[in-house]
């Protein structure tokens, strides 16, 4: 293994190596309509969600028919492997599942693109255990005011 493979996690290399494909991605999809970016992205977000353990698709599924259903003006997609949902070409919510990370939560969270300036700090990503009624209906109004 070369020196600088050894600065990154297995976990970390293969979050990089998303990148770059989600990248080549995006070039080749840069002609394609509005309708087919939409279809293109749930495939890829569906495909991303289905690689992940039990616990962690069923959160991803969650946020993804809230994102869906509180603004469907965002364009699922991924980011770095991981669901996404944006705007303009740039993301502006992802789930990081705690599988990919090995760590003990997820997280959703926003995208300085997010509207969600309020003083001088504010929360840009939460911890994911599991989602009651009440977890969407807080994360809803994040998004609506990401969105805004």
């Amino acid at each position: 293994m070369a020196e600088k493979e050894k600065n990154f996690s297995a976990e970390e290399r293969e979050a990089m190596q998303a990148a770059a494909k989600e990248a080549r991605t995006r070039r080749s999809r840069a002609k394609k309509s509005p309708e087919e970016l939409r279809a293109a992205g749930e495939a890829d977000i569906t495909e991303a969600i289905e690689k992940l353990t039990a616990e962690d698709q069923a959160l991803a599924k969650k946020l993804h028919a809230l994102v869906s259903e509180v603004a469907p003006e965002l364009v699922p997609r991924t980011y770095y492997g991981m669901p996404a949902w944006g705007r303009d070409g740039k993301v502006l919510c992802f789930f990081q599942p705690a599988s990919k990370f090995k760590v003990r939560y997820g997280t959703f969270g926003f995208e300085p693109i997010s509207n969600l300036d309020d003083g001088t700090v504010w929360p840009t990503a939460y911890a994911v255990t599991a989602l009651t009624d009440a977890d969407l209906e807080f994360l809803a109004e994040r998004i609506r005011v990401a969105i805004s």
